[in-house]
C-alpha cells in the first residue's frame, strides 16, 4: 500500500512509562530459582551432557555402579554412598542451572520488548525529499539497507542508524532507564535499537540489521548462555582437572591389588568413594557456574559481552585508554575564576559575565551565570527584568554572546581572539595584563573567555573568565586503584599537549595521547600489545571502530554508531564511558573466584585423604590409625561422612560462585596471599570439622554407624 507522509515534526508524546526492570531480585539461593532449575539440572544427568564435564561424568558413572553394587548387596552402606553420589552430582548441575537460570528470566524479559511491528518502508528514499513515498510491511520483511520512517509513538522495526531527522527515543526496553535519549543524524548518536519506541519527531532509519539478528535477538541468545563458549583459561583449567581426575583413577585401580592382597575391606561401593573423595569434585562443580556468572554480572550492570572471552581478557588487562570528556572530566568546561583587569572590580567584572551569558545556552555558559550566583548572590535576571535588551545569543560563528542594554551599554563575552577583536573595532585598547591573563590560563590547561563592554563609545575590556575540565570527583582514587592492579591508565584526548598534561596530572593518569587521531590510537594500542600488554578502551563514533577491534577488550557505547558496537567485543547499554573500569574488575573478579575455588577443591581434599585411607586400611595396618585424627567412629561412618560433606559443600558454595569473591585492588602477590590465606587455609580447615560433625549424625544410623 503506497501513501504520501507529510514529513513535519509531531508533538511529544511525553516521558516514557518505567519499564519493568531487567535486573533479577531474589538471594543468590532463591527457593523459587532453586524449583524452579531443579528440572534442568536433572537434565543434565544426561551423559551425553555431563561428559562435557569430565570430573562430574566420573562422578555420575561411579554412582551408577554404587547404585548396581547397592541393588547387589542391598546394604544401608552402599544405599547412602550412591544417593549421595547422585546428589553430588545433580548439586553439581544445579550450579550450572542457577547460573543458567538468571540468564533466562532476564532473557525472558528481554522478549517481552519484542514486539512484531508494521514498518513503514521508504520507496527511493532520497535525502532532504519533501514528500515520500511509503509502504506498510511487516518488520520481519525488512532488508538491510532499507530506509523506514518512524514517528512519535511508534516502535523502531529493527536495528539502524538514524539518516534524517532528530527524535527522543525510549529505550528502556533495553537498559531498564526511563529518562528518553536523542537520536539524530549525523554524528556518534545515530544508532537506534530494534523494539525501542519514538516519543517525539520523526526519523528516517536506515536498516543495519537482519530480521533475527538484532541487538535484542543477540541479548538473548547470551544472556540465556546458548552462545557461551568456554574461555580459554577455562578450557585450561578443565584440561587440568580432567589430568587430575586420570591420575586418581590410576591411583585407585593400583590401590585394589594391595587391598585384595592384604585382606583389607573392598568393594565397588568404596573403590568409587575414594575415587569421589580424591578427585577435585568441588571446583569441577563450579566451574561452569562462575564463567556464566560471570557474564550475568555484567550483565546486571546493563554491559553486554559478546563472549565469555572478552570477560575474561578484562580481567587480564594491563593497559586502559581511556577518553578524557565524559570518563575523566564531567564532559564540559565549567567556569571556576572571574579574572579582573587593573581597575575594574571582580564583583563588575562577575555582574558583566553573568549579563552576557543570558542568551549562551551551552553548558559552557550556564555554568558562568551559576558561578555568578553561588560567589556573589547575583541572581539571573530574566528577559522581562531588562526591558528593552536586546540579547546577542551565543553562535559557532560569532564565538560571542551578550546583551544591549536599553542605555545605551553593551556586554560581551566569547573566545579571547572575537572579543579582543570586538574591542579593537569598537576604537578600544585593550590593557597588557589581559595577554598574560589569557595565555596563563592556557598554559595551565583551561579555557580564557574575555569580557568586554561599550559604553558611550568607549569599548574596554573588563577580564577573563577561566574554564576549566572539572575532573570527576574519586577519579584519581580510582586510577591509584587500578595502579594498584597493575594496570596502566593512559588519557586519550583532542586537546593540546598543555591541556593534556594539566588534566592527566590532577587526575592522576599515569600517561596521555593528546591530539589524538583514529591512527595514533591504533599505533598506541598496536605498541603496546607488541609489548606483551593487554589492552582495553571505549569508544562511540565510526572513526573508533577500527580501534575498538584492534584493542583486546572494546567496549563500544550503546549511543555510539553500529559500526563501533560491530567493532567491539561488549556494548555498554548505558553508554557510560567510565564503565570501562567495573568492566576490569568484574573479569578481575572473575579469574580470582575461580582460583579462589580451585585452592579450596584441592585444599578440602586433604581432609578426605585422612578419613577415607584408615578407614580403608586401619584393619589390616593397624598404625594407619594414627592418621584418623579426627577420631571417626568407624570405617563406614568414616567413608559416607567425606561422600556426604563432599556434596553439601558444592551447594554450600553455589551463591559464591554465582556472586563472585569480593575483590579489592591490590597486587597479584596480595591477592595470592589473601587467597592461600582464607581459601587455602580454609579449605585445609572446614572439611575436618564438617566431615567430623557428620560423623557424629551417622555414627548413630544402623549399617552405617557400626
Amino acid at each position: 500500500m503506497a501513501t504520501t507522509t507529510p514529513t513535519q515534526p509531531r508533538p511529544s508524546a511525553g516521558r516514557p512509562e518505567p519499564a519493568e526492570p531487567r535486573r533479577i531480585g531474589g538471594g543468590l539461593l532463591d527457593p523459587k530459582m532453586l524449583w524452579k532449575s531443579l528440572p534442568s539440572a536433572l537434565a543434565k544427568l544426561d551423559p551425553r551432557v555431563q561428559v562435557k564435564n569430565p570430573v562430574m561424568f566420573v562422578v555420575e558413572v561411579g554412582a551408577a555402579l554404587s547404585t548396581y553394587s547397592a541393588i547387589s548387596t542391598e546394604t544401608a552402606f552402599a544405599w547412602t554412598i550412591a544417593v549421595w553420589l547422585w546428589l553430588t552430582v545433580v548439586f553439581a548441575n544445579l550450579a550450572e542451572a542457577v547460573a543458567e537460570g538468571r540468564g533466562k528470566a532476564q532473557a525472558a524479559t528481554l522478549r517481552r520488548t519484542k514486539q512484531e511491528t508494521v514498518a513503514r518502508r521508504l520507496v527511493n528514499w532520497k535525502p532532504g525529499a519533501t514528500s515520500i513515498s511509503v509502504e506498510e510491511v511487516p518488520g520481519t520483511a525488512l532488508a538491510l539497507g532499507d530506509h523506514v520512517v518512524v514517528e512519535a509513538g511508534q516502535i523502531i522495526p529493527g536495528d539502524g542508524d538514524v539518516v534524517e531527522g532528530v527524535a527522543s527515543v525510549d529505550e528502556s526496553a533495553i537498559t531498564g532507564e526511563s529518562a528518553p535519549v536523542i537520536r539524530e543524524s549525523g554524528g556518534d548518536r545515530s544508532a537506534v535499537t530494534g523494539g525501542t519506541k519514538v516519543l517525539s519527531d520523526r526519523i528516517v532509519v536506515r536498516i543495519t540489521s537482519k530480521p533475527g539478528e538484532t541487538f535484542i535477538d543477540r541479548m538473548i541468545a547470551l544472556v540465556e548462555g546458548a552462545s557461551r563458549q568456554k574461555t580459554p583459561n577455562e578450557v585450561a583449567l578443565n584440561i587440568l582437572l580432567a589430568s587430575l581426575t586420570i591420575v586418581f583413577l590410576l591411583a585407585v585401580v593400583t590401590l585394589q591389588p594391595m587391598a585384595f592382597y592384604s585382606g583389607a575391606p573392598q568393594s565397588i561401593v568404596i573403590m568409587v568413594a575414594l575415587v569421589v573423595a580424591l578427585i577435585p569434585t568441588t571446583i569441577g562443580a563450579l566451574l561452569s557456574a562462575i564463567g556464566i556468572a560471570g557474564m550475568d554480572r555484567l550483565v546486571q550492570r546493563n554491559v553486554l559481552a559478546m563472549s565469555g572471552r572478552a570477560v575474561e581478557a578484562a580481567g587480564d588487562v594491563n593497559t586502559l585508554l581511556l577518553d578524557k570528556t565524559g570518563t575523566i572530566t564531567i564532559g564540559n568546561r565549567q567556569a571556576s575564576e572571574f579574572l579582573p583587569v587593573n581597575g575594574v572590580s571582580v564583583e563588575e567584572l562577575a555582574d558583566a559575565a553573568q549579563l552576557s551569558s543570558l542568551a549562551d545556552y551551552t553548558p559552557e555558559g550556564r555554568s558562568i551565570v551559576v558561578l555568578a550566583k553561588q560567589q556573589f548572590g547575583l541572581r539571573e535576571r530574566s528577559e522581562g527584568e531588562l526591558p528593552g535588551a536586546t540579547f546577542v545569543e551565543f553562535t559557532a560563528q560569532t564565538r560571542m554572546s551578550g546583551v544591549d542594554l536599553h542605555d545605551g551599554r553593551q556586554v560581551r563575552k566569547g573566545a579571547s581572539s572575537a572579543v579582543r577583536e570586538w574591542v579593537r573595532e569598537s576604537g578600544g585598547t585593550l590593557p597588557p595584563e589581559l595577554g598574560q591573563m589569557v595565555d596563563g590560563i592556557s598554559s595551565a590547561g583551561g579555557t580564557p573567555l574575555v569580557v568586554a563592554e561599550k559604553h558611550n563609545g568607549t569599548a574596554r575590556a573588563l577580564g577573563v573568565i577561566h574554564l576549566k575540565d572539572i575532573v570527576k570527583e574519586g577519579i584519581r582514587e580510582r586510577f591509584a586503584e587500578l595502579r594498584k592492579m597493575g594496570i596502566r591508565t593512559v588519557m586519550i584526548t583532542g586537546d593540546n599537549p598543555l591541556t593534556a598534561r594539566a588534566i592527566a596530572e590532577e587526575s592522576g593518569v599515569d600517561d596521555f595521547l593528546a591530539e589524538a587521531t583514529p591512527e595514533d590510537k591504533m599505533a598506541l594500542i598496536r605498541k603496546e600489545q607488541e609489548g606483551g600488554h593487554l589492552v582495553a578502551m571505549t569508544g562511540d563514533g565510526t572513526n573508533d571502530a577500527p580501534a575498538l577491534a584492534q584493542a583486546d577488550v572494546g567496549v563500544a557505547m550503546n549511543t555510539g554508531t553500529s559500526a563501533a558496537k560491530e567493532a567491539g567485543n561488549m556494548v555498554d547499554l548505558d553508554s557510560n564511558p567510565t564503565k570501562l573500569i567495573e568492566i576490569v574488575e568484574i573479569g578481575k573478579q572473575l579469574l580470582i573466584t575461580r582460583g579462589a575455588l580451585t585452592t579450596f577443591s584441592i585444599a578440602n581434599d586433604v581432609a578426605k585423604y585422612f578419613a577415607m585411607l584408615p578407614a580403608m586400611f586401619a584393619s589390616v595396618y593397624p598404625g594407619l590409625r594414627h592418621l584418623n585424627i579426627m577420631g571417626l567412629h568407624s570405617p563406614t561412618s568414616a567413608i559416607t561422612s567425606a561422600i556426604v560433606f563432599n556434596a553439601l559443600i558444592i551447594i554450600a558454595l553455589i551463591p559464591l560462585s554465582l556472586r563472585g569473591v569480593r575483590y579489592t585492588p591490590s597486587s597479584a602477590s596480595a591477592l595470592l596471599r589473601r587467597n592461600l590465606w582464607i581459601y587455602g587455609l580454609g579449605g585445609l580447615i572446614i572439611p575436618f570439622i564438617g566431615i567430623k560433625l557428620i560423623d557424629l549424625i551417622v555414627m548413630n544410623i544402623p549399617g552405617i554407624g557400626s
